[in-house]
């Protein structure tokens, strides 16, 4: 069961429209999808990291043809 204070749902945010997944398994798996649907070509993920306390953030792009963090830390 998760604790609301340190763990919930990753949420995505596209072209200022934010969208929850169950898992973040099901981001990544879905991140060709999610870059094809950005007009930037940029995807914002945040999330919960287990174990720890706070707000993790990734900003996605496509590299040579391939979903790539370019860069992540805390908030």
């Amino acid at each position: 069961m998760a604790n609301n204070i340190t763990q919930w749902k990753p949420c995505v945010t596209i072209n200022s429209q934010q969208t929850r997944f169950s898992t973040y398994r099901e981001v990544v798996r879905n991140m060709k999808l999610l870059l094809e649907r950005s007009n930037d070509n940029e995807v914002s993920v945040s999330r919960s990291i287990r174990g720890e306390w706070g707000e993790w953030f990734e900003t996605w792009r496509r590299v040579n043809g391939k979903p790539t963090i370019v860069k992540q830390g805390w908030m």
